[in-house]
């Protein structure tokens, strides 16, 4: 595996210049990443790494996990940069990587568990409201860092990511009904979490 010239502290880590601001910013620096230039891989990380840390912790629950994908999220971009055609935002697509390195992670470990019962999932839905209004955004990340991982995963993919069911399904391999079985799930699980916070 390539190595690059710098090594992923998140408690310790310092920029060293100014951060590209914007996408154009971020874009005009891909020519220098094409070539291998450390300057820009650093000055792209610094840009990037709080963003793309934030979806590595929505998926992986803990900070340990979060910062491994992290740090192998940024491997992949600068080792596929050559991929990136331009189309679309580069951050778009930087973050896609994070997402895939994430999901990556999730089925090596198996942590996604790729099999549940649908006519048990079935008995789950329920009309309730959902009393969100009541608890702030950083706790909600935090009840949805708890969420068991396929429950975690799905939900962030679906909610966050806008990904569809048949998406879902596609990314991890299990079927539509399993996609939305585990949203179902993360919903009740969030609101059983979000009662007993009262």
């Amino acid at each position: 595996m390539k190595r690059f010239g710098f090594k992923l502290h998140l408690l310790t880590w310092t920029q060293t210049e100014a951060v590209p601001s914007g996408a154009s910013a971020l874009e005009r620096m891909v020519p220098s990443l094409k070539e291998g230039d450390r300057r820009a891989q650093r000055r792209v990380f610094d840009a990037l790494a709080p963003k793309m840390m934030a979806v590595c912790l929505r998926y992986m629950g803990n900070k340990d996990d979060a910062e491994d994908v992290l740090q192998e999220g940024f491997v992949t971009l600068f080792t596929k940069i050559d991929s990136y055609s331009g189309a679309g935002s580069f951050e778009g697509w930087a973050r896609k990587i994070f997402v895939n390195t994430a999901l990556m992670h999730l089925r090596r470990t198996d942590a996604l568990g790729l099999s549940d019962d649908i006519e048990e999932a079935r008995t789950l839905f329920t009309e309730e409201a959902t009393p969100i209004e009541r608890i702030g955004y950083k706790e909600l990340l935090k009840m949805i860092a708890a969420l068991p991982p396929e429950y975690r995963t799905v939900f962030n993919l679906y909610v966050l990511e806008g990904y569809s069911h048949k998406d879902i399904a596609e990314e991890l391999g299990c079927t539509e009904a399993t996609s939305r079985s585990r949203l179902q799930r993360a919903r009740l699980k969030l609101q059983e979490m979000i009662r007993a916070q009262k």
